[in-house]
């Protein structure tokens, strides 16, 4: 199974590296890599060849992938960091719940 902890447009903190303790939002989700792309963290430059005749070479900042290992989900509720646990709720859908202490809010 390719399932990972986050989704696309969740908040999340970044828990090792160069970026630790920055947050950011989901921009993209690799499963089978394990990776995802947040928004301005892991910012690499990347140079762009010129397309065209005439069109100019440049030196581009992007987001690069970091391993989703590295990023904690951030409760919207509570604002901390969190482990996400799950609930299957009365009419079988199934939500994700904060695991803070006293939170346990459904996201």
């Amino acid at each position: 199974m390719n399932n990972l902890h986050v989704k696309t447009g969740d908040t999340v903190v970044i828990l090792s590296g160069r970026d630790k303790g920055k947050q950011g939002k989901v921009v993209e989700v690799s499963p089978k890599e394990k990776k995802v792309i947040v928004e301005n963290v892991n910012m690499v430059t990347k140079h762009v060849k010129p397309r065209q005749m005439g069109q100019a070479g440049a030196i581009v900042k992007c987001e690069a992938p970091l391993y989703a290992c590295k990023v904690m989900a951030v409760c919207p509720k509570c604002g901390k960091p969190t482990r996400l646990g799950h609930k299957i709720k009365e009419d079988g859908t199934k939500v994700r719940v904060c695991k803070n202490a006293g939170c346990g809010s459904e996201y």
